[in-house]
């Protein structure tokens, strides 16, 4: 790996390692020892929308290798880089989705637990998907502008 592009490398491990042992021995934890029998109704589609997530979250830290790797080659400024902007803004609309769904679901359980702050942690994730499929479109915005600016550079010389 080359030295530049290593620390994003091992953060998008980082942030991808807790997750899986979220979803493998978290999720499966509260789901057995729930709380209240009583919010079993409200924590499945929780749960079901969380693991639903998962799949796009993945994705998209594939993808963010798949680029870290295009700029370690040298190829950043092609097609390839764009394709995996554009899957990582598809998997952010994808999540940022799936938790609006189940965002009533969330305040369910805020109001019988009495828990406000189960809200706010609830609009994490949606708003940090949100910004990431943003900030993703205009990265690949600006990376189309940039390779539009090189192929008409390459056929001028």
């Amino acid at each position: 790996m080359k030295r530049e592009t290593f620390l994003l490398k091992a953060v998008i491990f980082a942030v991808g390692f807790p997750v899986l042992v979220l979803c493998i021995i978290g999720i499966p934890w509260l789901v057995k020892n729930p709380v209240s029998p009583g919010y079993a109704h409200i924590l499945y589609p929780i749960v079901i929308g969380i693991y639903i997530s998962v799949i796009p979250f993945y994705i998209a830290l594939y993808n963010a290798l798949r680029l870290l790797g295009y700029i370690d080659k040298n190829i950043a400024f092609s097609n390839l880089s764009v394709s995996a902007l554009t899957n990582i803004k598809y998997c952010a609309i994808i999540i940022s989705i799936t938790y609006a769904v189940i965002m009533p679901f969330f305040y369910l359980l805020a109001q019988k637990e009495d828990a406000p702050g189960l809200m706010i942690l609830a609009m994490v994730p949606l708003f940090a998907s949100v910004i990431i499929a943003v900030f993703a479109a205009l990265l690949q915005k600006l990376l189309r502008n940039a390779i539009a600016i090189k192929e008409e550079n390459d056929l001028t010389v």
